[in-house]
């Protein structure tokens, strides 16, 4: 089977390299010279809204899936239809790619949210300000990730600055959380509708980057939470393949912030801290065989790299560490690869986590 994937990054490789030994081959859609994924499938060189370019990938392929939210959803389902089906569905991707779908998407799925409203004017954003309390979130409405497009109104002040800096695209404004500590859930959902779960993964981020990511997080009653929002979520979109839900926890409640409907950096100490990673899952989502185990295989920890690779030899004479490198020209707030570290209990993948970071101060 040959499976089409928009985005040819370390996304689209990590996929691939799951993908190989279940007898898959890929065939990959990115417009980058020698993008991450080339090392494992074809490469069609074109712009992701290349209509042209889609259906050649559809035709070439039995499934199509794609690495990224950013993806014009008209091209992609026009250049399917008669080719081969999208897995997560377009009605999925269209949701996660506004925010204003997505926080209505969590609510009709029971998913508790922060208070929040649509802005399209200035004067609506200073009226958000009024009628939600301050401080505030204010999100273009698209295209935003890793804290792009994103400003914190303190004060009614602040109004001007955020309508200057974001002004003139549709935007979201919400009450800012005050939240305990930041989670992830990721499940896998197939084709008839059955479903499995990751343990909750606690990520910490910097300068709106993911840092660091630690699972399983050891609280029974976020975790069915979480089990319940993933279900539900799963099954209001018709969902088929790997989903990342992020949540804020606040007073023992989970609130949730964003999804993502693929796989999710915040997952990548699944290959080799879980029976069946992420990447696999996902491909088994959409080929339509049964789901692999997604239970952990001790405490697992994962550091994101970014901006710089350090040296190769200094990470890899650590013990218990597994290095991702993504092939990727480095530049300030790019991820070029990652860390990943299994222990036998929570303790030890902290100190494995504290002797990665040492090596990266």
């Amino acid at each position: 089977m040959r499976i089409g994937i928009v985005g040819g990054g370390q996304l689209g490789r990590m996929l691939g390299l799951a993908g190989i030994p279940l007898g898959l081959e890929f065939v990959f859609l990115d417009p980058g010279d020698e993008p991450p994924a080339s090392a494992v499938g074809d490469i069609i060189p074109a712009p992701f809204d290349d209509r042209e370019a889609l259906e050649l990938l559809a035709k070439r392929c039995d499934i199509l899936t794609y690495e990224f939210e950013n993806v014009d959803v008209d091209s992609l389902q026009a250049a399917a239809a008669d080719s081969a089906p999208v897995f997560p569905t377009p009605r999925a991707l269209a949701t996660a790619q506004d925010r204003k779908s997505e926080k209505l998407a969590f609510e009709a799925a029971g998913i508790p949210v922060a208070p929040w409203r649509a802005v399209a004017s200035h004067e609506e954003l200073r009226d958000a300000g009024r009628t939600l309390g301050l401080p505030l979130v204010v999100k273009t409405r698209r295209f935003g990730y890793d804290g792009k497009g994103q400003y914190r109104i303190q004060d009614p002040s602040d109004v001007d600055a955020a309508w200057a800096a974001l002004g003139g695209v549709p935007l979201l404004a919400e009450r800012f959380v005050e939240f305990e500590r930041e989670v992830s859930a990721l499940g896998v959902r197939g084709g008839d509708g059955s479903l499995a779960a990751y343990p909750l993964t606690e990520n910490v981020h910097r300068g709106g980057i993911l840092h660091t990511s630690r699972a399983p997080l050891d609280d029974v009653e976020l975790q069915a939470q979480a089990d319940r929002c993933l279900r539900a979520l799963t099954d209001e979109l018709d969902y088929r393949g790997t989903i990342a839900i992020e949540f804020f926890v606040v007073a023992g409640q989970l609130y949730g912030n964003e999804f993502a409907p693929r796989v999710h950096n915040s997952g990548h100490w699944t290959i080799e801290g879980a029976v069946c990673s992420q990447f696999e899952n996902h491909l088994r989502a959409i080929c339509g065989v049964p789901l692999g185990a997604c239970r952990p295989r001790g405490h697992a920890g994962m550091v994101n790299l970014v901006g710089t690779m350090p040296p190769v030899a200094s990470l890899l004479e650590l013990p218990d560490v597994h290095l991702h490198d993504y092939h990727k020209e480095a530049r300030p707030g790019r991820k070029l690869g990652h860390v990943t570290g299994v222990a036998a209990s929570p303790g030890e993948r902290d100190r494995i986590i504290d002797r990665i970071e040492t090596l990266l101060a």
